[in-house]
């Protein structure tokens, strides 16, 4: 008989990314099929969506300062033994320090899941981001992300990858109405009969927004962007001065009637269904991509730069394509090529997509996997 887990989980915010998603899809999980689930946090948006009858909520300063790291071992010390809890599973490097002695001096399994790839320029950063590899199972978030573990970091330790997953339920052609994609196209004035072309993400310089502008300009110049019209959604997260920098290209280039930046989409999953290609510009390794999992998921073709998460999630030619990062001309001729294929070809790419996230990249999955380790520990 499956003992049952009391997890812990410990997040400075539950604000909207990867890490987040993945523990509130964990968290939900667990709470589904019968086990306990809290998670401390500093607070965030995600927050709002958590049923707290279903899984308990610990609101504490989670922070990377050097005292509060310190501190942090006695509240979670603390935590652990009130609330009886028999694993914790951190997903950060300042609280993982806290946790690691919490756990050590009450003999309770510590899980680690690396996310990104982090800073380790010094020797210093390098010892500071080691403590995810001193936690007695290793999560990671894809096969690029091990591989650069095994690069960077002296260890020999096992480490699993498991996949991110998204919400499949979400981000599914079923989960929007005909009503929803006009009043978005109504709101961002999409002119009419247009070829979509959508670039999702926070803005931020690393996410190729400025890479995808110029990309657009030399179609526009070449005389090939015609029947066509882009729109780049994210939030700036108060990143004014790039998002400024962004409207001036637009200006500079003379593309305001071809290219639109827009935020404060509510429901993404429209914005993906309203349009015929996704794009995903980024000029550094994503650790997952969840922009090319999402467009596959949402049946949509998908055009990603060939770095990180992305050439793992896409497969060539039969769910997306990959462009050389980077680079104007590449991305350009790539958008050209897809936006003369022929809408039967797309929509056979977009139901591809579809079953490889399905297969592959789902919450459940995901959690599932998570919980095999759990059970492992507990």
């Amino acid at each position: 008989m499956t003992k049952k887990i009391n997890l812990l989980q410990i997040i400075p915010r539950m604000d909207v990314g990867g890490a987040e998603t993945g523990c509130l899809h964990v968290a939900e999980y667990l709470a589904r099929i019968g086990h306990k689930s809290f998670i401390l946090t500093s607070g965030g948006n995600l927050l709002n969506l958590i049923d707290r009858d279903k899984i308990g909520i610990l609101n504490w300063p989670v922070s990377k300062n050097f005292f509060m790291i310190i501190f942090n071992i006695f509240v979670i010390l603390f935590l652990i033994l009130l609330k009886r809890i028999n694993i914790c599973h951190v997903r950060s490097r300042g609280p993982a320090w806290s946790a690691y002695f919490a756990c050590k001096l009450t003999n309770v399994p510590l899980v680690s899941t690396f996310h990104g790839t982090y800073n380790f320029k010094s020797n210093t950063k390098l010892f500071y981001n080691s403590v995810m590899l001193r936690t007695n199972h290793v999560i990671a978030g894809s096969d690029y992300i091990l591989n650069h573990i095994y690069k960077n970091y002296k260890t020999e330790k096992k480490i699993s990858v498991i996949k991110r997953g998204i919400d499949t339920d979400y981000f599914s052609n079923k989960n929007v109405s005909e009503t929803e994609e006009n009043k978005l196209k109504e709101f961002l004035q999409i002119p009419k009969d247009k070829f979509l072309i959508l670039l999702p993400g926070r803005l931020t310089y690393w996410k190729g927004q400025k890479l995808f502008i110029e990309a657009i300009n030399f179609l526009k110049t070449s005389n090939k962007f015609k029947n066509c019209f882009a729109l780049i959604v994210g939030s700036d997260q108060g990143r004014k001065k790039y998002k400024d920098e962004l409207i001036n290209m637009v200006k500079k280039y003379n593309l305001q009637d071809t290219l639109k930046i827009a935020h404060g989409i509510n429901k993404m999953p429209v914005a993906y269904s309203i349009s015929n290609l996704i794009v995903s510009s980024s000029i550094e390794p994503e650790a997952f991509g969840r922009v090319s999992v999402e467009a596959q998921s949402m049946e949509k073709p998908i055009l990603a730069s060939n770095l990180g998460g992305s050439t793992e999630t896409i497969v060539p030619e039969k769910t997306g394509w990959l462009f050389r990062s980077e680079s104007v001309s590449d991305l350009a001729n790539s958008i050209e090529m897809i936006t003369k294929l022929d809408k039967k070809v797309l929509d056979a790419i977009g139901r591809q997509g579809r079953k490889n996230v399905l297969n592959n990249y789902s919450k459940d999955r995901m959690c599932s996997k998570t919980l095999e380790i759990y059970n492992s520990l507990v």
